[in-house]
């Protein structure tokens, strides 16, 4: 990625109810090499129609360049920029009369990551935070603080995923316990690199307790 490609100003998909008539919001974040579009179509799976979604699209289709589990700085300034694109929507979502605790960030592989981390460096009481395949960013984990006040969190991945270790996905649902978060942690036998019926079954569950 040069350095002309960070993500400022780069389409926004949405998809479902207007913000003004949602009982909730779900920012939706894809993977390395995907786009919105892709990562959009999860919203029909979830059967929400009275949510909103809103999927941001990465310069380049990536939004980091390099592995999630190496240093953090080898990643900037793009890390950066991905994170501000979701604090952002945030504040935007804010702003459209949804606050922070009926949104829920969500995302899949190197979106499940950047989801993961911006919710442990902004802890609050979120509607929720869905990893799908991702664990949290860097070569060790940084001290996260703060609370989450009882967010819950879903953290789903394969055992045996070559792109996500599951000793990364342990340590980050350690990471959200400790920042006081209500955390689900699931690791499939022998998945692919996808998101299963399971895990679309606990978002669900997650989106019913947005009121």
């Amino acid at each position: 990625m040069r350095q002309t490609e960070l993500h400022q100003g780069q389409p926004v998909l949405r998809a479902g109810a207007a913000p003004e008539n949602a009982r909730g919001a779900m920012i939706l974040v894809h993977g390395r090499g995907a786009t919105a579009e892709d990562i959009l179509t999860l919203a029909s799976e979830f059967e929400q129609p009275d949510f909103t979604y809103l999927a941001p699209q990465a310069a380049g289709y990536q939004w980091y360049p390099n592995r999630f589990i190496m240093p953090v700085a080898t990643n900037e300034p793009y890390l950066s920029s991905a994170l501000q694109v979701v604090g952002d929507l945030i504040t935007n979502l804010e702003k459209a009369g949804i606050p922070r605790q009926k949104i829920i960030l969500a995302g899949f592989s190197q979106g499940a990551c950047l989801a993961l981390e911006y919710a442990a460096r902004n802890p609050q009481h979120y509607g929720g935070v869905i990893g799908f395949s991702g664990g949290l960013i860097g070569d060790v984990l940084q001290e996260y603080t703060g609370s989450l006040e009882g967010t819950p969190v879903f953290l789903g991945c394969s055992d045996v995923d070559f792109h996500i270790p599951k000793e990364r996905v342990i340590e980050s649902a350690a990471v959200f316990r400790n920042l006081g978060a209500a955390v689900t942690e699931r690791l499939y036998p022998n998945m692919g690199h996808t998101v299963n019926e399971d895990e679309i079954n606990a978002a669900k569950r997650i989106m019913a307790g947005v009121h």
